[in-house]
Order: structure tokens, then C-alpha cells, then sequence
């Protein structure tokens, strides 16, 4: 990559990013935790590793300025403040090229927030290219069989894959060039699918270089798989159980706290928070998944401000330890122990409470309930007992 020519990027992060739900997180796609950090900072910093690279701003939704704020990004004068973008893509780029008019960049790469795994190589390979063209686009060729059909019932032809390859970006052009043929653009009835569709139409010479298949593009729910996949093979996994083991009485009141669930009942569990014996199972499972002790050691009893605090405040805090420390939550598994009141009605609504607070789907929540057959203190109704395991997945240490 020649640094002879200034160079800034944009990066477009306004769409809303629902299409691709993962782990039940309902967090627009781009700032959606791979391996503990936003697909958005991820690609940011992408660019900002390239010492050649003068400015990166970011492009995004108007209601995603908090999202961003929270982003833990260091890119000093470099990183530009975030632009508000359009109703579509193509209004998003033209906001983005727009705040960059006063600094006159020499190049500049356009690129989707959505592909954060986009390599050093990919990026230089374009900036090369625009010495001898007037835009560059990264692509692999494509591998199928394509058939074209007229009604989407009848195939009309084969077409020569040879001759098709599959467009990723960033896609870099001469600033001058690709404003003006923006803003042409816009003026135009039609909806332009990608940067490099605006260089054509506009008369430019597009140069294709060589793209990558680890390129990927997050779309839907099962990218962020693959993109987990992809980013493991750069630090191998281990995996690692925990236990945890909580016990509570029963004192007068008239409904009890399991697992994130409000069940009627002659009494309620006693304890400082709201007592839900089995969330704190689960939370003291991690935590020993984690090495990180216990809840007390988090959340000291002694301490007034979890006085009824909802005990899933303290499961979001295991669960993002996990997150922060870029693994993810294979399984969790949880026995409750009780005569009263009856667990199996509540089951599934459970599930779906404590994998909303891991950001886990509920295929990966079990939850078993049992009696002690009327023996001990279960038996005699005087508290409940929760067990739980814990299966997690973080990079490897050493």
C-alpha cells in the first residue's frame, strides 16, 4: 500500500441491523458482540491498523448514537466524529463522502460496518489498484453453477460462471470522481446496490482485485456463526464447566422468584436480593466457569444497593464476563429441587427469560425439577435448592 496519497475511509453502519438476530441479542447487527467486541469496532479498527490510512468515519443510524458512544475505539484524530446517514445505503455513502469534502482526500474505500474480518491484504491490494484506475472492487469468483430464469419457476439459461465473480468491499475511488458521480446519482430514479454500480454508471473503469473468502458479509443470524468460527481459527477455544449450588428458605408471602419468573405460591424465598435460588445457581456456575469466584465476592449481601435487587442483574454480569473475555456460553443446566410450588407449567417461560439475559437461544437452557420425596428440609417445604452447570467456551491462555 503506497502512502503517497491521502486516503480515508467510510464506513457504513446505518442500517438498523435487524435481519441477523444472534443468541436471541436483539442489538442491531453491527454492534453485536464476535468474540466479546462489536462487529462495528472490529471493522473500524480494521482500518485504523493501517498506518496509510488518514481518516475513518463512520457512518450511522440516528438512533444508534448511544450504540456508538459505547464503542471502545482509539483512533485520536484519525477516527472523525460519526455521520448520520440516509434512508438507504446510497444516501448513507453520499452523507459520508459529503463530511469529507473539506479534507479532499486523494482516495477514498467505502466499506460495509457488516464485514469486519476484512484483511490488510484486501485493503491494499484496492489502494494499489487505484494508481493505474479510476475505482477498484475486491471479489472472489464465483463457484456455483448460476442459472438464469425469467419467472424464478423455469431455467432460461446456464450462465458462464467463468465470467461472474461475487463483489465485496471496501471498493476504493478517486474522491473527485466518485462524489461527483454520487451525487449524479441521486438525482437519478434508481437505486444504486453498491459503489462500484455508481463508477460504471457513471463511465468510471472498475478494476477488480483480489477479494477473500473470509470476507464475509453478516446478514443473517447464522453469519455470526461463522464469523465465531473464522475468528476462532485465530486463537484456538478451550472449554471450560462450572458448578453452582444455592439453597433459600421460605418466609411468609405469596409468590416465589425462579429462574427470572414471578410463580404464585404460599410464600415467598428469603433472602436479600429477590432470592431466586436458581438464577443464582446459574450465576455462580459461570462464575466458576470463569475462575471468578462466587456472587457474594460481586455482589456483597452486605451491600444496601442489591437490597430486592432482580437476580438477573447478576446473571447479565456472568454472562458478559464471558462476552468481555471473548467466549460465548456453550450450554447451561439447572435442577431445581422443591415439593411446592410445581416447576413444569413454568418451564419454557423460564428458558426464555434466562437465555434473554445470557443472549443465548433457549435450546441452549435446560431446566429439570424434582421432589426430595418429602425427606429433609425440600421434603418438609421449608426452602428450595438449585443446581447448576455451566459450559462455556473462551480463548485459550496459554
Amino acid at each position: 500500500m503506497t502512502g503517497q496519497r491521502s486516503i480515508a475511509v467510510v464506513v457504513v453502519a446505518a442500517g438498523r441491523g435487524e435481519r441477523a438476530t444472534a443468541n436471541g441479542d436483539p442489538s442491531p447487527k453491527q454492534y453485536r458482540k464476535l468474540q466479546g467486541k462489536p462487529v462495528l469496532q472490529r471493522t473500524i479498527e480494521a482500518f485504523l491498523a493501517q498506518p496509510e490510512v488518514d481518516w475513518v468515519v463512520p457512518v450511522i443510524h440516528s438512533g444508534h448514537a448511544a450504540l456508538y458512544g459505547a464503542l471502545k475505539l482509539e483512533g485520536g484524530e484519525r477516527l472523525l466524529p460519526p455521520v448520520t446517514g440516509g434512508a438507504n445505503r446510497q444516501a448513507s455513502v453520499l452523507a459520508g463522502l459529503t463530511s469529507l469534502s473539506p479534507r479532499r482526500p486523494d482516495l477514498v474505500l467505502i466499506h460495509d460496518a457488516a464485514r469486519p474480518l476484512v484483511s490488510p491484504e484486501v485493503i491494499s491490494d484496492v489502494v494499489d489498484a487505484l494508481a493505474s484506475s479510476d475505482a477498484a472492487l475486491p471479489v472472489v469468483p464465483v463457484t456455483d453453477t448460476i442459472k438464469r430464469s425469467a419467472d424464478g419457476r423455469t431455467v432460461a439459461a446456464t450462465e458462464d460462471r467463468n465470467t461472474l465473480f461475487a463483489a465485496q468491499t471496501p471498493q476504493g475511488f478517486r474522491f473527485p470522481q466518485i462524489l461527483s458521480a454520487h451525487l449524479r446519482a441521486g438525482r437519478v430514479p434508481r437505486e444504486f446496490t453498491d459503489d462500484a454500480a455508481i463508477a460504471e454508471w457513471a463511465g468510471l473503469t472498475v478494476a477488480l482485485t483480489p477479494g477473500s473468502t473470509r470476507n464475509i458479509k453478516i446478514t443473517h443470524s447464522e453469519d455470526f456463526a461463522r464469523a465465531e468460527r473464522l475468528l476462532g481459527g485465530e486463537k484456538s477455544m478451550e472449554t471450560r464447566v462450572g458448578s453452582g449450588f444455592d439453597v433459600h428458605a421460605f418466609e411468609a408471602g405469596n409468590s416465589v422468584w425462579l429462574g427470572g419468573v414471578e410463580i404464585a405460591h404460599t410464600h415467598k424465598l428469603k433472602g436479600h436480593s429477590d432470592a431466586d435460588v436458581a438464577l443464582h445457581a446459574l450465576t455462580d456456575a459461570i462464575y466458576g466457569a470463569l475462575g471468578e469466584g462466587d456472587i457474594g465476592k460481586h455482589f456483597p449481601p452486605s451491600d444496601p444497593q442489591w437490597k430486592d435487587a432482580a437476580s438477573s442483574i447478576f446473571l447479565k454480569h456472568a454472562a458478559d464476563l464471558i462476552a468481555d473475555r471473548g467466549g460465548r456460553i456453550v450450554n447451561l443446566d439447572l435442577t431445581i429441587v422443591c415439593e411446592a410450588p410445581r416447576i413444569g407449567p413454568h418451564v419454557e417461560t423460564m428458558k426464555a427469560a434466562i437465555a434473554g439475559v445470557c443472549g443465548i437461544t433457549s435450546g441452549r437452557v435446560a431446566i429439570k425439577a424434582t421432589t426430595s420425596e418429602e425427606l429433609g428440609f425440600t421434603g418438609r417445604r421449608e426452602g428450595i435448592v438449585a443446581m447448576a452447570t455451566a459450559s462455556v467456551e473462551l480463548p485459550r491462555e496459554d
